[in-house]
């Protein structure tokens, strides 16, 4: 009786799958579509709910493995090898096929995960959560790169919508998952915090059996040298930059660590260009990429959005919690307003580009967007209520939902099929080099303008006043919940003052407001300082996207057109093999003739050639 290996038999059924796709032309029905869209949904929202679920219990994190000091390499791991893995999994899946290495993702994020949910100290976390940015890196960069081999560029933008919505849910219940998990001491006799890292396991699960069970996009093997020079020189050059944009502000911009980080980088560049000059199409960046104007333009405005986009959700959270007085939690489900502007504009643009076939004007709206959005925030201060936030917020949103997508759709289309894989993770890539630059930029800029801001907020006469009548009053005087902010008022040190929102704010929670306004106040006129700054950037976005040449959308999806194409190899080949018969039938019907002809000539010769003898 014979026995049926499980793992052939789901291996024979992916490739009839793939082959039947294949022979359909590489033309996809709805349904498939949207099955593969679950698979790569949930792979998706893996990483989108991580990042947002582990900011808001990271203090909570840090406490239990008594390494406060120690955070920043929390985030700062994740964040490296999640960004120089992104090129790296979209040049492998050019080669290898897409669906092996979103596998491979799935799997190196949940080892990740596993590990940092059992992590003992700060520094095993540290590592256990690069090892999940390892994998996160294909998980943000696979799932457009395959949405763009199954759709046609035009049809892309309606699907988009999907995964700005899986965006929009995580960040809506990653703080409130990660406030009640973390805020709980034990979850089925484990620690609350490490649920936040064990609860990817059941998720990641179900993506793999998705992607095993409906993930079969066919994969034309070609041979090409794999980049080894190029994937470890943009390692060279991406940790040393990504680590002082990171701690810069601890080191000091111009400290002996920072300059070695900035001498490393740049020579890191310098040979990574030279590794991909040298390797022509099999680069893990071609450099022809950048030939295409459009191309180059959607990665400039990329980054500057980037940067934008990555200063508004640090920044505003933050405003929320130490201004308005916000939890950790409330702040997320806050961000609401942008999370909601940014799906409503990116379904109604996609819907716009599916019908119309044309997306030149959206990057010039969106930048317009963001403009005014970052323009009405540049009037924050703390007497302004709630929903005036909320309405800053929900501008910034809608220029985000028209941009995401937009110039991802106009990279793809830039390039042959065979370079979708490489052009979405660089575009991905170099945004997120842009939002590592704008984390880095906005808050060296807002803690540098904190002691000039809280020194001309604690010079006006009313807030002294204030003050003054505040510790006059038993009732302040007496509470114990205003004793830190009295001894820092008290304090003869200008710099205790000018110093005291760069470490714990917590003294601020519960203080008699007379007595905490000047700290609102000249941290809302920092954070001023901090939009000032974005809106800069996003200008000279807005100028650039007049410039973007907006190809035409191609009408067919990658998969189609590298079907049409090895259709047309092999009816080539055909073509060549009967010529090559014919040419030979030819030959084998002219030698016998030729061969007698020869044999009746040979005494003549024989007798002309006897002379010459």
């Amino acid at each position: 009786m014979s026995q049926t290996n499980p793992t052939a038999s789901g291996a024979s059924r992916a490739q009839q799958q793939a082959s039947a796709i294949k022979a359909a032309g590489g033309v996809l029905t709805h349904r498939q579509i949207l099955f593969i869209l679950f698979g790569l949904m949930a792979g998706m929202f893996l990483s989108a709910l991580d990042q947002t679920i582990v900011g808001t219990s990271m203090r909570t994190i840090a406490d239990d493995l008594s390494g406060l000091s120690l955070q920043a390499w929390v985030t700062t791991a994740y964040l490296i090898m999640s960004t120089i893995s992104t090129p790296i999994y979209g040049k492998l899946s050019d080669i290898f096929g897409r669906r092996p290495l979103f596998m491979i993702a799935i799997t190196i994020f949940l080892i990740g995960s596993l590990l940092a949910g059992f992590s003992t100290s700060m520094p095993e976390l540290a590592v256990f959560r690069g090892i999940q940015g390892l994998g996160a890196g294909g998980l943000m960069a696979l799932p457009l790169t395959i949405l763009g081999d199954i759709l046609a560029p035009r049809e892309r933008a309606k699907y988009q919508g999907y995964f700005l919505a899986v965006f929009g849910v995580s960040s809506v219940i990653g703080p409130l998952l990660g406030g009640l998990m973390s805020g709980t001491s034990v979850i089925l006799g484990v620690t609350g915090w490490r649920w936040i890292f064990l609860m990817n396991l059941p998720i990641g699960i179900i993506a793999m059996l998705i992607v095993l069970r409906f993930l079969h996009v066919p994969h034309t093997k070609r041979p090409a040298r794999i980049d080894w020079w190029g994937a470890a020189t943009v390692i060279m050059a991406v940790i040393p930059l990504l680590l002082v944009a990171e701690q810069g502000r601890e080191w000091g911009w111009w400290s002996v660590s920072s300059v070695v980080c900035y001498v490393v980088g740049l020579v890191g560049i310098v040979l990574f260009i030279l590794a991909e000059r040298s390797m022509g199409d099999d680069a893990l960046i071609p450099l022809k990429l950048f030939k295409s104007p459009t191309f180059r333009m959607a990665t400039i405005i990329g980054v500057l959005v980037g940067f934008g986009m990555f200063g508004a959700m640090m920044t505003i959270p933050l405003y929320l919690q130490l201004v308005t007085g916000a939890t950790p939690t409330e702040s997320g489900l806050l961000m609401i307003p942008m999370i909601l502007g940014l799906m409503i504009s990116s379904i109604v643009s996609g819907q716009l580009i599916s019908r119309t076939g044309k997306y030149k004007m959206f990057p010039i709206l969106g930048t317009a967007f963001m403009g005014a959005g970052f323009f009405y925030m540049t009037f924050l201060s703390p007497d302004k209520n709630m929903f005036f936030v909320l309405g800053g917020m929900l501008l910034i949103g809608l220029g985000l939902g028209q941009l995401m997508q937009t110039l991802t759709i106009a990279s793809q289309n830039s390039v042959g099929p065979r370079d979708i894989g490489v052009a979405t993770s660089s575009s991905t890539f170099f945004r997120q080099i842009g939002g590592t630059m704008g984390t880095a930029v906005v808050f060296s800029v807002l803690f540098a303008r904190l002691p000039e801001t809280l020194s001309a907020a604690f010079s006006n006469t009313n807030t002294i006043a204030g003050i003054q009548s505040a510790a006059q009053d038993p009732a302040v005087t007496g509470n114990p919940v205003n004793t830190t902010i009295l001894g820092i008022l008290g304090s003869k040190d200008p710099s205790v003052i000018g110093g005291a929102l760069s470490g714990d704010s917590s003294f601020l929670k519960g203080v008699d407001p007379r007595l905490s306004f000047p700290f609102l106040e000249g941290f809302a006129n920092a954070t001023v300082t901090v939009f000032w700054v974005s809106l800069a950037v996003i200008v000279v976005a807005f100028i650039l996207s007049f410039f973007m040449k907006a190809q035409p959308l191609r009408m067919k999806s990658a998969l189609q057109e590298q079907t049409e194409s090895d259709h047309a190899e092999d009816a080539a080949e055909a073509e060549l093999i009967l010529a090559h018969s014919a040419a030979d039938a030819a030959g084998a019907m002219i030698e016998p003739a030729l061969g007698s002809e020869h044999h009746s000539d040979k005494p003549a010769a024989a007798k002309s050639a006897s002379p010459e003898a």
